[in-house]
């Protein structure tokens, strides 16, 4: 079983997704614990992913319109903002993560050229500090969902990518049906899958009809 493959702190992050997914409000009592095991990390993050860790999110970004604003939630060291930054050379992108230690390393790698419209803030991903409807494209990289949110800062016909970096094996996953499920009871009701080696991602649009495979 993947699950066997894991170490302690791994099944701890999996057991934590799986209930915050079931029971969002249990989120209050396990967000400090969670906050700091990953700013434990943040030293060393970036020798933690593997390299081809965004490739599926790379690939499902091909079929994104561009966004005016890009939101990147649990952004970690930055990583998955500065991809959509290089990608979407007009748009204004906002990483946010509940360490401050994770967002200090992401605001310190921003090179000159990308600081006009790259920014970092710390925040919890279950009460974003943005209006609704406030952004084109939302981007979740090993990142616990918090659907109602996300559907909340999403404009009406925005693109949600949810993205794990080795599929099924990653510590914070969730299975794709249900990922379809509960976004599809939020209104997003075009879904494509993408996969590039052990990693996938999950293509989600609002206002578009059909599902697609």
């Amino acid at each position: 079983m993947i699950v066997e493959r894991l170490t302690l702190a791994q099944r701890g992050a999996r057991l934590t997704t799986t209930l915050v997914v079931a029971r969002p409000r249990v989120w209050r009592l396990l967000r400090r614990p969670f906050r700091r095991y990953f700013t434990r990390l943040a030293p060393r993050w970036d020798s933690i992913v593997g390299p081809g860790h965004l490739d599926a999110l790379a690939a499902a970004l091909v079929e994104v319109p561009p966004p005016r604003r890009a939101l990147d939630v649990g952004t970690g060291a930055g990583a998955a903002a500065f991809l959509l930054a290089e990608r979407f050379p007009e748009a204004d992108v906002v990483g946010v993560d509940v360490s401050p230690a994770m967002v200090a390393a992401a605001a310190a790698k921003t090179r000159p050229a990308l600081a006009g419209r790259v920014r970092f803030l710390e925040a919890d991903a279950a009460e974003l500090p943005v209006p609704s409807g406030s952004f084109d494209l939302v981007v979740l990289a090993n990142m616990i969902p918090f659907f109602d949110e996300l559907a909340r800062v999403l404009t009406a016909r925005g693109t949600l990518l949810v993205s794990f970096s080795e599929g099924a094996g990653t510590p914070i996953w969730v299975p794709p049906e249900r990922l379809q499920a509960e976004l599809e009871r939020r209104g997003f009701t075009s879904v494509a899958g993408f996969a590039a080696g052990a990693a996938t991602c999950l293509l989600a649009r609002r206002g578009v009809g059909g599902v697609g495979p």
